[in-house]
């Protein structure tokens, strides 16, 4: 994979934004959009199965999640965007002028202010690259689901 691909799709924590719910280009907005596409007016279908089926009693709040997923909008964390508030290597890398957090002088640095469990992945994440290589770490975790 080229550079300027891993770039695109990794932000500079390690996770994968191209398959991040946020992702306006991602994979879950589009397979959202698809699978509405697909089911139509299918509302008018689950009220009436929920009769005998009642796993269909959830479809509305089913098809407003799925609505979300469809609006995501979100460039990536490179470009600016980034969901999640409390994470600071979506500008620190700029400032450090590294690609990934694994590359500052700094780290692991107490910047961020992840809940212990996004802060061990994050350091799995950025520890991984180090020792494999970041295309490495990319092909790697392409085959992981992405929110394990």
């Amino acid at each position: 994979m080229d550079r300027e691909t891993i770039l695109a799709e990794l932000a500079p924590c390690g996770l994968d934004c191209s398959r991040c719910f946020g992702y306006g280009d991602g994979e879950i907005k589009k397979l959202a959009l698809a699978l509405l596409d697909k089911l139509g007016n299918f509302d008018r279908y689950a009220g009436r199965l929920a009769k005998f089926m009642p796993v269909f009693e959830g479809y509305k709040q089913f098809h407003e999640l799925l609505l979300f997923f469809g609006k995501a909008s979100c460039a990536g964390c490179r470009q600016g965007g980034g969901t999640f508030p409390l994470c600071s290597a979506k500008t620190c890398f700029r400032e450090k002028n590294v690609d990934f957090c694994f590359q500052c002088d700094e780290y692991p640095c107490e910047r961020n202010q992840f809940p212990p469990d996004l802060q061990a992945r994050w350091r799995r994440m950025n520890d991984r690259m180090r020792e494999t290589g970041v295309e490495q770490f990319y092909a790697e975790q392409k085959k992981e689901p992405r929110y394990p």
